[in-house]
């Protein structure tokens, strides 16, 4: 694939032909969307506001199929939207290929997303190649029925003491809700894996770029931990995310009882968990805090109404539409003014409990001090250790010593 992008595909860096309809001309614009973004209402909302733009939709539903997509029809040089998402773990991926998408540098846009989060997409060269939509920061979401039932307590300041502020804090709070409990923990060991490895500075690839991954003793350390909290002392109920299974489970009545829970997981859980009764969200997180998460919106040069969809793309992250996109899914905003915004800061969600969520999720984004270093092949590394782990605690067929090993064989053949 890597050859097939060299060779196909897109304008050629420095082309300005741009395509599209003349203004007024009616247009038809394609946008892409992985998971929830909360973009179906400000589709409308933009139809109605600019007559002659119809917009549609391609939801894929994972961020991994997603990524293949945009892969496949970047390399084919045909087939992407006129704007397509990258997510966080994949964008160093894709900044390789500068040509196969737009410059989106707007000086009147300059100061319009945290430094940290505008600054990740712009290229070597200044040219800016996404727009930011959310970002992860996160907290803990627990079923307040289940920490009931096993005895524990429920109001969330209480929970975000009983959780406590390190992995052993919350491992150890497992241990005493599993004994009390036919309910897991967690639902798998790949749920709480993004938790602890956004929490490390230098994960995967060092600032050259070569695989660390394997010899980190950072990431082995946090590797073995998790898999004892998870097998060994049974914690997790062996579901990996996004799976049938996963989604499924949380209709059952023994299910799990807490998730990592950046802002655009709380509309997943709700999707996922429609009329049960006893999700809540705590102000904490193991660690201190951290970011899962997050994407951008660019717009690939193969397109034929380049100018039409960077105006959408703009309009689609602006601080009016992250704040509309933060009340339907709880996708949380990296727009400065959207983050100082009263509207913001005063949100609840009525299916956690009226849970503060604005309030809690603007404290956890000033809990996050570490953003991993994220080379061209984190999502791969990321994808390879997540197998490691499930061939122990999801299927069951390797012991943690096992599994390692293999893991250690595929950096090898990465590298």
């Amino acid at each position: 694939m890597t050859l097939a992008l060299t060779a196909c595909g897109g304008a050629a860096e420095g082309d300005d032909s741009s395509g599209g309809g003349a203004e007024g001309e009616d247009v038809t614009l394609s946008v892409t969307t992985f998971n929830e973004f909360g973009y179906e209402d400000l589709f409308e909302e933009y139809e109605e506001l600019n007559d002659n733009i119809t917009i549609e939709h391609n939801k894929i539903d994972t961020a991994e199929n997603a990524r293949d997509s945009l892969r496949n029809s970047l390399g084919a040089g045909q087939g992407a939207s006129d704007i397509e998402p990258i997510e966080v773990d994949w964008l160093a991926e894709f900044q390789q290929y500068p040509d196969r998408f737009e410059d989106l540098t707007d000086p009147e846009l300059e100061d319009r997303w945290l430094d940290w989060k505008n600054e990740d997409a712009v290229l070597e060269d200044g040219r800016l190649i996404g727009y930011g939509t959310d970002s992860g920061p996160q907290a803990v979401c627990y079923r307040a029925d289940l920490f009931e039932e096993a005895g524990l307590p429920t109001d969330r300041e209480e929970v975000a003491e009983f959780l406590g502020d390190s992995w052993e804090d919350y491992f150890a709070a497992g241990r005493e809700f599993v004994a009390e409990s036919d309910s897991a923990w967690y639902s798998g060991s790949d749920n709480i894996w993004q938790g602890m490895i956004n929490q490390v500075e230098v994960p995967y690839q060092n600032e050259e770029g070569e695989i660390i991954a394997d010899t980190n003793t950072e990431v082995k350390d946090l590797y073995d931990q998790l898999l004892e909290a998870s097998v060994e002392d049974e914690l997790s109920a062996g579901l990996a995310q996004w799976s049938g299974d996963w989604s499924d489970a949380f209709q059952r009545e023994e299910t799990f009882a807490t998730m990592m829970c950046p802002g655009w997981m709380l509309g997943i859980i709700e999707g996922n968990a429609a009329e049960v009764e006893g999700w809540d969200i705590a102000n904490t997180f193991p660690g201190g805090g951290g970011n899962w998460g997050g994407s951008y919106l660019t717009v690939p040069s193969q397109g034929e109404n380049i100018e039409e969809a960077k105006e959408l793309a703009a309009w689609l992250t602006a601080p009016e539409q992250q704040l509309k996109a933060f009340d339907v899914v709880g996708a949380f905003p990296s727009t400065t003014e959207a983050l100082e915004s009263d509207e913001l800061l005063s949100a609840t969600n009525e299916f956690f409990n009226d849970a503060p969520t604005g309030e809690i999720l603007a404290e956890r984004a000033e809990a996050v001090e570490t953003q991993p270093l994220k080379g061209t092949e984190y999502l791969t590394i990321n994808v390879a250790i997540q197998d490691a782990i499930n061939r122990v605690d999801v299927d069951g067929i390797d012991d943690p010593d096992a599994s390692w090993e293999k893991f250690v064989n595929d950096m090898e053949a990465l590298r």
